[in-house]
């Protein structure tokens, strides 16, 4: 361990009681700085489905067989070729993955894994998830105030963000927004040192970079090892100058070890099998070609094409060279030694497995939803011309309305132009809300990894997203168009129906903008939901505008509009408008006179004709039925959110279930 006088120390506190992957104990020296991950006859199965939907065959296909493993503190590479199986060993350990397809212990200081290890331990995934509209320090500041318990003092925590910052020379580029590729990934790599987790897994974390940048990921997590860390990453063909840097290697390939120890045996342990080994070959390369099954062999680099059987030899060599390899390393003094300290880890304990999924946060509830509140707050600030735009073309819209209708406007057609009016309100604000269903989707990676690692609750994250981005996003647009539509077209009203209009407006826009929030927050539902709200608003606005020609709804079709979010708007917006109204005073008697067709002189006439109550009832009947859909399907919504990952999870879990009766 460090002194305290090294600048890149990040000094160990007293943690929260369920910081620690031990906590599930009730060994109080089991509670150490340092763990060993163990894993014991790890297998892992994914059931896929093929072919036509009504035809579907089912397979279950055993990605991982058998594995066998210690990580210790220090760093532990993952290594393979790009057949999936490195990744999905480390997301397995990481407890990153459905739990119903794995079999198999995995020990943490010989203690069963706790159901919120993904909470108690860090995890980058290869795909960077920082916000980019926010600077370098906000990002930590957001992982440190949510992942740190309130025990812990804001100067205390800017002190940590200050040394990983210095840590992972991101110092100089704190007050800028992470763009780069490389300031993205150490950005990502920081918010899981803030935590100080014990164990750290990292997927591919030098993909996508330069070598310079490369080395200096690979220097900061090779320091935090030597302060205890276990540091557990996947990595694919590194240089020779990070590859001495590791402590102990995994090749994987085809979901079986070829290699489990330590990578400076790894070289002698290949060669001694009868392996040629060259003094200028990477030994990295090296021990990739091996498992590939030798490509220079088969492949003729001086031919332009390969013929059909040159790839089907290809393949055929690479699967008897993987199995050839497995043996091998089941069979070796390695693979005895690690069943050893295996054994003695898990001991004759009986462990209880469970497939339960917990995630646990650090921090209340109204803690996060501020945090929330605030990120996405700055996230939506992050767009200005965004924002300038959407206000530029709203303003011009609106006025090109109101300029239209003042036109047209004439006593004889004065309550046509009126309903006219507020019938485009209508339109407008049910289109501009088809955009909304974008404000889970474009998140949707990010939620699932900052709520998977104990970030905050579903709960809070909704609460917050909808206060801070869609609260202001539909606000501005819908007042700015009312509010200039209206004064530009002339319309006389009250200051009291004008403020009642105001909020008839936003329980429609809001209603409105539930709809493609309860379809977009679907996990499958990335593709579809802007047309199928679409769809849906252009056919109950086409019968809205029928019901103001006609009346009211056709009546076979009237049951529609108990479904129509545009319908309960209009009709609230219509009673606001027109109850009370005089469309033909006394000094205007003899112009209106002179109209051919007959004209509606008051709103309670008009109101009649469109079978619209004039009670207050008949009002507030509207804002209820808003109400109660705007509640419905922003409930749906949240539950989907909810079933993101336990859909999944239950889904997997019957299709196992299913599969002990075949």
């Amino acid at each position: 361990m460090a002194t305290n006088n090294d600048p890149t120390v990040i000094p160990m506190i007293e943690r929260h009681r369920c910081d620690l992957p031990e906590t599930n104990t009730s060994d109080a020296e089991t509670l150490t700085e340092e763990a060993v991950l163990s894993f014991h006859n790890i297998s892992y199965r994914e059931t896929v489905q093929s072919g036509f939907p009504l035809r579907k065959k089912t397979q279950v296909i055993e990605r991982l067989s058998n594995i066998n493993g210690i990580m210790k503190p220090g760093l532990n590479a993952i290594m393979g070729p790009e057949d999936g199986s490195r990744s999905l060993l480390l997301d397995v350990l990481a407890a990153r993955r459905d739990p119903c397809g794995l079999s198999g212990d995995i020990l943490v200081n010989g203690k069963p894994r706790p159901v919120n290890f993904k909470c108690t331990s860090g995890y980058v995934p290869q795909n960077d998830v920082v916000l980019g509209t926010v600077t370098v320090r906000d990002n930590l500041e957001f992982s440190a105030a949510l992942r740190l318990p309130l025990t812990i003092t804001r100067d205390e925590k800017r002190r940590r963000i200050d040394e990983v910052l210095e840590l992972l020379h991101l110092d100089k580029d704190q007050n800028t927004k992470p763009r780069c590729k490389e300031v993205r990934k150490r950005t990502s790599i920081a918010m899981e040192l803030i935590t100080e987790h014990p164990i750290v897994f990292l997927d591919d974390p030098t993909t996508g970079l330069d070598l310079r940048p490369m080395t200096d990921i690979i220097s900061v997590l090779r320091r935090m090892s030597k302060k205890g860390r276990t540091i557990i990453f996947s990595i694919n063909q590194p240089q020779y100058s990070i590859f001495k840097f590791f402590d102990s290697l995994t090749l994987v390939a085809s979901g079986k070890v070829m290699f489990h120890g330590p990578a400076r045996d790894a070289l002698e342990y290949f060669t001694s099998a009868g392996y040629n080994y060259e003094d200028h070959n990477n030994p990295a390369d090296f021990f990739l070609d091996v498992i590939s099954g030798g490509f220079s062999d088969i492949l003729d680099t001086k031919r332009d094409s390969l013929e059909a059987d040159k790839y089907e030899e290809l393949f055929e060599r690479q699967y008897q060279v993987t199995g050839k390899l497995a043996n091998m390393y089941t069979q070796s003094p390695l693979h005895s030694d690690t069943r050893i300290q295996l054994d003695q880890l898990l001991g004759e304990q009986n462990l209880e497995r469970s497939s339960a999924l917990e995630t646990t946060c650090v921090t209340p509830f109204w803690h996060q939803l501020g945090w929330i509140t605030w990120r996405s707050f700055k996230n939506y600030k992050g767009f200005p011309w965004v924002t300038v735009i959407q206000a530029v073309i709203t303003v011009i819209l609106a006025t090109v309305v109101g300029t239209a209708f003042r036109v047209l406007k004439n006593d004889c057609i004065e309550v046509q132009t009126r309903a006219g009016l507020l019938y485009l309100l209508t339109v407008f604000q049910c289109i501009t809300s088809v955009s909304a269903g974008e404000l889970f989707v474009i998140d949707r990676v990010r939620f699932l990894h900052e709520h998977s690692s104990g970030y905050y609750t579903v709960s809070s994250y909704f609460f917050g997203k909808l206060l801070a981005e869609l609260i202001p996003r539909r606000l501005l647009p819908s007042i700015i168009f009312t509010l200039i539509t209206y004064v530009i077209a002339g319309v006389k009203t009250s200051m009291n129906c004008f403020f009642i209009m105001i909020y008839t407006v936003m329980m429609l826009a809001y209603s409105a903008s539930s709809l493609p929030l309860s379809i977009g927050a679907g996990e499958n539902a990335v593709a579809v939901p802007t047309l199928l709200v679409t769809i849906y608003f252009v056919f109950m606005l086409f019968f809205s505008g029928l019901s103001l020609y006609s009346g009211s709804f056709l009546p076979k079709l009237s049951w529609i509009q108990y479904f129509s979010i545009p319908h309960y708007g209009f009709r609230a917006l219509l009673h606001n408008e027109f109850l009370g109204q005089n469309f033909c005073p006394e000094h205007n008697t003899e112009e209106v006179s002179r109209c051919h067709n007959y004209v509606i002189c008051t709103g309670e006439e008009f109101l009649m004709i469109q079978g619209i109550d004039l009670s207050s009832w008949g009002f507030w009947e509207n804002h209820l039925a808003l109400a109660c859909i705007m509640i419905i399907l922003l409930t749906i919504t949240y539950v989907q959110l909810l079933q993101v990952k336990i859909l999944e999870v239950l889904t997997s879990c019957g299709r196992n279930f299913l599969q002990l009766f075949k």
